[in-house]
């Protein structure tokens, strides 16, 4: 009862901070969110890249709260702007800056579609016995599905997202999953994007972060077509 009392809280919580931000910004700045869906949209990384850099030392925290918004809104893509992170901030800052404000934009994401989406779901779970035992399933494997989707590069994260607020995975395993999930795909994302557009110079060494990547995500494909079955 108490840990259903806290989630709620922290639902709450979480969907009053973030109407406060994007209220904040428009108040501060009303051609930011359209400016923002241009640059988002265009994959210019220079352009991008540019932008950041034209609000100096406030740089790290406006793409972080940019990357929130991209991830928190799902159909947006967040690998332009995690590619941008690793090209202004170095790789090192730019995969951590991409990899928590990932992180924090989908739990985000998670609370307000499970608030809309969940209890329309649980009628229609209630009317089939298959459906029900996906269900139950989803509860009791849920970490291992979303951590296993998350560590998934380049993959529509708002699709993740909405599978896991259909799902019963609570929200503490849901934000576990998503921090340790998140990390080696946004790493990965980075760097290869940091390369690529550098590439000239990282050739070398993308050639050889693209060879681990198949060979690592083949072992995780293995794994989770094992589990499936």
């Amino acid at each position: 009862m108490q840990s259903i009392k806290t989630e709620t809280y922290l639902k709450i919580f979480v969907l009053a901070l973030l109407i406060f931000v994007i209220v904040a910004i428009y108040l501060f700045n009303p051609n930011f969110f359209p400016l923002l869906w241009a640059i988002t949209t265009s994959g210019d990384i220079d352009k991008i890249a540019e932008y950041l850099r034209s609000f100096g030392v406030w740089a790290m925290l406006l793409s972080f709260i940019i990357d929130v918004l991209i991830n928190a809104l799902g159909f947006l893509p967040s690998i332009f702007i995690s590619t941008a992170n690793g090209v202004v901030f170095g790789i090192g800052w730019g995969v951590v800056i991409s990899w928590l404000a990932e992180t924090v934009g989908v739990v985000i994401s998670f609370i307000l579609m499970r608030s809309i989406l969940r209890s329309s779901a649980e009628r229609l779970i209630a009317k089939s016995n298959y459906l029900q035992k996906i269900d139950e399933f989803s509860g009791e494997n849920g970490f291992k599905m979303m951590l296993i989707a998350r560590t998934l590069p380049y993959f529509p994260s708002g699709i993740i997202t909405a599978i896991g607020a259909l799902s019963q995975i609570s929200l503490r395993d849901y934000i576990i999953a998503n921090l340790i999930g998140k990390f080696p795909s946004t790493a990965l994302e980075v760097i290869i994007g940091h390369d690529a557009v550098n590439y000239d110079k990282n050739i070398d060494r993308l050639a050889i972060i693209v060879i681990v990547a198949v060979l690592v995500y083949g072992v995780i494909l293995w794994y989770q077509r094992k589990f499936k079955k």
